[in-house]
């Protein structure tokens, strides 16, 4: 089959890559581009573990053609730090609220948490159930992951008031 040549950003680095047409964005990014953050759960877009950001909205990757991607803007779990030595509040939360349970949903359920802080840094208990209902955590209920959510929130917003005061 003919391969594409595909061009697009993956957490702020420009990749190059050759796929078949019917490559999926996850497979792409896990086999060829090499991030493997991002899990592939029930592969038909159920589940909401392959969760990634394509020009900033959340898409199942595991339901998006690769191809679709070009010119694209990607971000992946693995893109969410500011910087090598930081943590993005999220992932600081999930830490100290041990909300990462067994880990294969924690990708895209941060990746889906991001974009309802973003949007809105202080939600509702029921915001964030509405936000986080394509995400599907199998190992148990969901009560640290809405604290760690509430936490990281907090601290977003108080990150984003302290910036405007100064």
């Amino acid at each position: 089959m003919k391969k594409i040549h595909l061009e697009f950003s993956v957490n702020g680095e420009q990749r190059s890559v050759l796929v078949e047409g019917y490559r999926s964005l996850l497979d792409t990014l896990r086999e060829e581009v090499g991030l493997t953050g991002t899990k592939k759960g029930c592969d038909v877009g159920d589940c909401g573990a392959c969760t990634v950001m394509v020009n900033g909205q959340p898409v199942n990757a595991c339901l998006m053609l690769a191809a679709e991607a070009q010119g694209a803007e990607v971000l992946t779990v693995e893109g969410m730090q500011p910087n090598p030595d930081e943590l993005h509040p999220l992932q600081e939360a999930f830490m100290e609220h041990g909300a990462s349970q067994c880990g294969f949903c924690t990708p895209g359920i941060l990746i889906m948490a991001k974009h309802l802080l973003d949007q809105n840094p202080l939600p509702t208990d029921e915001e964030i159930r509405f936000g986080l209902s394509g995400n599907i955590c199998r190992c148990t209920g969901y009560t640290k992951i809405f604290d760690a959510i509430r936490t990281a929130g907090k601290r977003m917003a108080a990150a984003k008031a302290a910036s405007v005061e100064a």
